[in-house]
């Protein structure tokens, strides 16, 4: 791509009080869809309006028209039945509790496109490049896979994987035809293969988490296959979870980082960074030359605000292992995963996405051509 942005948000924003009464009242046939949209409208307007105001490189509409960052994937596809995979939650109010993704109960038909109720409203009013965000086709390779229930269609992972591979495709062709400039994969179930304890599950299951790692990324890169190179951005995000200021896999790069930075074909990792738990920066010496490295080093589970002298700090030591011209600054992870959101408010937001913008200028000036 022809624009280089230093200062982005991972995705989602925390949605207005408005909003999610209105969601809460459409889902009990309260409130009419067209209701519900045009409540969805006025806060994409002044959430991109604030975005611009900060001086963000790349908008987003906050994913304030999802449930959850996943959650379109089940509306826009059929074969996704009410099943959950339990997820054990770290954090506030920890414990195990359903994904908010569905499991699949039979084979899957894509009916109509994820995006399609999204982009369309952001090309008129983003009024600058935007991201579009994309549950990875590999989360749903543990996320929907339900013992007892998805076997019977896909005795594999793997071979659940491919349907996912050509669904996601799909998107993503129509999202480059549509013109979106910046296309991001979403993936925190590769923070399973970098987790000691979940790496141990997976080998009391029978399976190899090296070589499901590798499958995994076999089949994102599939995903992207014919994207024309400087056409469009394609970035990808691992996340450890997050949900209401929770977590559910811990662990540094080490386990992955040469086999998920040198294998994926993406322009842009956006990796969290906001603490201990996220390991140290040296692995990012295996980031193959060229790629761009987004720190997720401001924290959205917290209303903490770091300071800017630590920002920068801590970009210094990455830039010891990745040239300062390949890094880049954003929040950890997105702010409201979950519609419900972080526990942090509106305002305390906004500071932190302020805060980013702030010290990118500092360290790279404005966004810049390269």
């Amino acid at each position: 791509m022809s624009v280089r942005f230093r200062a982005e948000q991972v995705g989602s924003l925390l949605r207005p009080p408005e909003v999610l009464r209105a969601r809460a009242a459409h889902a009990e046939g309260r409130l009419k869809l067209e209701e519900l949209r045009a409540e969805e409208d006025r806060a994409i307007r002044q959430a991109l309006d604030k975005q611009r105001q900060l001086g963000l490189d790349i908008l987003t509409d906050g994913e304030m028209r999802r449930g959850s960052w996943l959650t379109d994937m089940a509306g826009a596809v059929d074969g996704f039945v009410s099943e959950r995979v339990a997820l054990e939650w770290k954090g506030p109010g920890g414990g195990v509790e359903g994904s908010t993704a569905k499991a699949v109960g039979a084979k899957l038909r894509k009916l109509q496109k994820m995006t399609g109720h999204e982009v369309p409203f952001l090309k008129k009013t983003a009024l600058g490049p935007f991201k579009v965000t994309l549950p990875a086709p590999s989360n749903f390779m543990l996320s929907s896979y339900k013992a007892g229930i998805t076997e019977k269609f896909y005795p594999a992972h793997s071979d659940l994987l491919k349907d996912l591979v050509q669904i996601v495709h799909d998107e993503v062709q129509w999202l480059i035809a549509e013109g979106v400039q910046y296309i991001q994969f979403d993936a925190p179930y590769y923070s399973h293969y970098l987790d000691p304890g979940q790496r141990q599950h997976m080998k009391q299951a029978g399976l190899d988490p090296d070589k499901e790692l590798e499958t995994a990324i076999a089949g994102d890169n599939a995903a992207l296959k014919g994207v024309s190179p400087g056409g469009v951005t394609i970035a990808l995000h691992v996340c450890r979870g997050n949900s209401r200021s929770r977590w559910y896999t811990e662990g540094g790069y080490d386990a992955v980082a040469e086999t998920l930075f040198g294998m994926l074909d993406v322009d842009r990792l956006l990796l969290e960074y906001d603490n201990d738990r996220s390991g140290g920066f040296e692995p990012l010496r295996l980031v193959p030359r060229g790629k761009t490295v987004v720190l997720g080093l401001v924290t959205t589970k917290e209303p903490r605000l770091e300071s800017e002298d630590e920002l920068r700090r801590r970009i210094d030591e990455a830039a010891k292992y990745v040239p300062l011209e390949n890094l880049a600054l954003s929040p950890q992870c997105g702010f409201a995963s979950v519609a419900a959101g972080n526990l942090l408010s509106i305002d305390e937001q906004w500071r932190k996405l302020e805060l980013v913008v702030a010290t990118a200028r500092k360290v790279w000036g404005e966004c810049v051509a390269g």
